[in-house]
This record gives C-alpha cells, sequence and structure tokens, in this order.
C-alpha cells in the first residue's frame, strides 16, 4: 500500500530519504521502498514519524485529512 503523504510529508520538512531513513535505524533503500508502497511500513516506524512529523498515523495513511494531531490532557 502506498502512503503518499509519507513523502509529502518529508519533503514539506526539506528532509532527504536519506535522513528519515537514519531517524529509523533504516538504510535509504530501505525507507524509499516504504514511500514506492513496495514494502509495509511496521506500526514501529510510523508512530515514530507521527511524533517526529507532529502529526497522527491516520493523516500518514490517510485514515483523516486532519494534519495536525490533537493533544489530550
Amino acid at each position: 500500500m502506498r502512503f503518499r503523504r509519507l513523502k509529502d510529508l518529508r519533503e514539506d520538512h526539506d528532509l532527504l530519504q536519506k535522513q528519515v531513513a537514519e531517524l529509523l535505524g533504516i538504510s535509504q533503500q530501505y525507507y524509499s521502498e516504504y514511500e514506492k508502497g513496495n514494502r509495509t511500513i511496521p506500526i514501529l516506524h510510523l508512530i515514530t514519524l507521527a511524533k517526529y512529523y507532529h502529526t497522527s498515523v491516520d493523516y500518514i495513511i490517510g485514515l483523516t485529512d486532519e494534519r495536525n494531531s490533537k493533544k489530550t490532557s
């Protein structure tokens, strides 16, 4: 499954695939496969990216169009 927002978020933050891959502890080639939809992204990587980009996993995978995550007290 391809998650277009992975690439959009990365580019919006002026990051290279290599930089995001380093954040996740994987190779750039492996991360590229996530963006292309050729490899399933693990939930732990989705959570890491959601925290990093200050958004929700739901936004990344396209279940919501609400970009900013809502914090609860």
